[in-house]
């Protein structure tokens, strides 16, 4: 787990954007002003099935905050284990598809391509506050999101 100062908060050196597993349209840019916990998953990764119900609780214990949760569900060649694990797990929020890891390469250099799961924590602004290498527990990611909500 790491923070970064606000002062030395980095944004994602591209566009995060795609299509999500229910075939919306969704962007970043969409949550400008918010929170946004941004989960990187795969269905066939043991980590994020274990990590699973930590973001289904913190999702909820957040709610009612200024706080957005999105998923990337990455190397699922196709998006039917990935809308099978949503269901499974009941994710309540989206996440964009993205088998050939693309959209995961605005984030070079703060996300490894072999850390899956991998969680980071934007802030209003749009930059990486806090990142998680590896398994989320619900208290740790609150108490990220509460830092970062802290900071204005």
């Amino acid at each position: 787990m790491s923070r970064a100062a606000v002062d030395d908060r980095i944004a994602p050196r591209g566009d995060v954007a795609g299509e999500t597993l229910d075939g919306e349209q969704v962007a970043l840019g969409d949550f400008a002003g918010q929170v946004v916990v941004l989960n990187v998953w795969g269905s066939w990764c043991g980590p994020c099935i274990r990590e699973a119900p930590h973001l289904v609780e913190a999702a909820a214990e957040l709610e009612g905050e200024d706080v957005t949760f999105l998923g990337i569900n990455t190397r699922d060649l196709s998006q039917d284990p990935a809308l099978a694990f949503e269901r499974k797990h009941e994710i309540p929020y989206d996440s964009i598809y993205d088998p050939a890891g693309e959209v995961l390469l605005a984030f070079r250099g703060a996300i490894p391509p072999s850390a899956i799961p991998s969680t980071l924590v934007i802030d209003r602004e749009g930059r990486i506050a806090a990142r998680v290498l590896g398994e989320v527990t619900a208290s740790t990611l609150v108490g990220l999101v509460e830092d970062v909500l802290a900071d204005g």
